[in-house]
Order: structure tokens, then sequence, then C-alpha cells
């Protein structure tokens, strides 16, 4: 099954993905693209020409990809969480050294804004991880989903990973990273054709991996972790739908101001109690 869903994780993504976009058209009173318009997406960028500025930036690209797919292998094999966490901010990592490494104003701007993204953001994961250990007594998702539901133990830590899933997720009011408006899609926008593909295919994988997460809160409980998921999901794409971005150094006082603040608050609950 760990094989099944890891090697699956990229269609499943797609098809998330798919799914927000027609949430999203209905959400402003329009039909939408067909379901599967995300690989129809895909298709059409294997067509075109690749336009590289240099080898490492296409590789940093491709290996942006394969850092994501491992982080959900590890989760999906029920290995480390921290692990997880670790192969997740590699990923992100490698698409800001990608962005930086190109001579485009807009691609250094917008790995500046992902580098102070990051910052703000991986340590509510951090905390998280933390927050499941102090529940389950393992940093195991194994372990940890055959544990009891942490939902009401560390309600505050689910508080602050739900806030946090916009600016991991790059949606509004936390897309400050690509900023469409002002910076013409951030660190990616130098990216085309099949090396734009791997960077389009790992935003999926993301996905898929920050509502993995969630569904951990579930513990044992397989019905209220789906039910956690697909709620953090349609709040995420609501949120995306309905706030306008704000400023990244608004982005980062609200993350470390009340998500950060809520996940070690959650920490210092689970240690008392």
């Amino acid at each position: 099954m760990s094989w099944i869903l890891t090697l699956m994780a990229p269609i499943l993504g797609g098809l998330l993905y798919g799914i927000e976009r027609k949430l999203k058209a209905r959400m402003q009173s329009r039909q939408g693209p067909p379901l599967l318009q995300p690989f129809y997406d895909l298709f059409k960028l294997s067509d075109k020409r690749p336009m590289m500025i240099h080898s490492f930036h296409a590789a940093m690209g491709i290996v942006h990809f394969a850092a994501a797919w491992v982080a959900l292998a590890v989760l999906f094999f029920g290995g480390d969480l921290l692990v997880a966490i670790f192969f997740h901010l590699l990923s992100a990592a490698l698409l800001i050294v990608a962005g930086y490494s190109a001579r485009s104003a807009y691609s250094r701007i917008g790995s500046t804004r992902e580098l102070i993204a990051i910052a703000a953001l991986e340590p509510v994961l951090i905390l998280s991880a933390i927050g499941f250990y102090l529940h389950s007594g393992s940093f195991e998702v194994s372990a940890i989903l055959n544990a009891p539901p942490s939902l009401l133990p560390s309600i505050l830590g689910f508080a602050a990973l739900l806030i946090a899933l916009p600016g991991l997720l790059k949606k509004s009011p936390f897309d400050a990273a690509e900023g469409h408006q002002e910076i013409v899609g951030g660190a990616e926008i130098e990216f085309s054709g099949r090396f734009y593909e791997a960077v389009y295919t790992a935003k999926w994988l993301d996905m898929i991996f920050v509502f993995t997460l969630v569904f951990l809160f579930g513990g044992n409980n397989l019905l209220l972790g789906i039910t956690l998921a697909v709620s953090a999901f349609l709040t995420v794409v609501f949120a995306d739908n309905a706030t306008a971005r704000v400023r990244y150094t608004d982005m980062v006082r609200i993350l470390y101001s009340v998500a950060f603040v809520l996940a070690a608050a959650n920490l210092i609950v689970g240690v008392v109690l």
C-alpha cells in the first residue's frame, strides 16, 4: 500500500489540484477548467521547447521535485516525521538556490521571499512534529497513526498548522513568494518546458504532503483524519479565493505572532498535562 501511494502521489496531487481549480471557479461563478486540466497542462509543457538558463538551474528544478517526492515517501512508509519535514525543507531550499542562480530580478526576489517564508513556516512544522511526539511518544508516522487522535490534546497545534497551510502551499493571503501581480511567479519564473514540469508537479506533491500532516491529527481514527484533511483543503481553497495577498513582511509577522505562538503554546500545554 505504501508503494502504491508513493507511486500514485503525483497523480493524486494532480487530481487534487484539478478539484481545487474547479471549486475556485465555482466560487467565482465560472464553470472552470476540466478536472484533468492539470494533466493536460503537463502534456502541453512536454511539447514546448525547453529554454534552459543553464544546466545547474535545470538540475535544481528536477532535484526539487525528487526531494518533495522523497518527503512524501517517508510519510507513506511510516518513517520519521522529522526526516519528512527535512526533505520538504530541502525541496524548498533547492528551488530557492535555482532562483538565485538565474539572472532574472523576478527570480531572485521570489527566492528571497521564499527564503523568508520558510524561515517563518518551517518552525511551525517542527513544533507540530514535537506536539505529535508528546502525544504518541514517537516521531514515527506509523506510531502516530496507531495512537489515539491528537486533535483535542493538540488543538492549538492544529490551529497553528491550519494558519500556516496557505503559506506552505503559496496561496492567499500568504502567496508573497510568487506574487503574480508584481514578480510574475517568483523563483520558478525562469523554468520552461520539461524543466518546468518538475516544478509544476512538485506543487502537487506539496499539497499531498501538507494535507497528510493534517490527516495525522486523526491518529488511529481514519474517518476523523479524512474529515480533517478534507476540511483543511476546503478552508485553504476558500481562503485563497476570499482573501487578498498580504505583504511578505506582514506574512512573517502574522506567522510568528499567531501560528508560532499557538504551536509553542501547544507544546507547553502538552508538557504540563
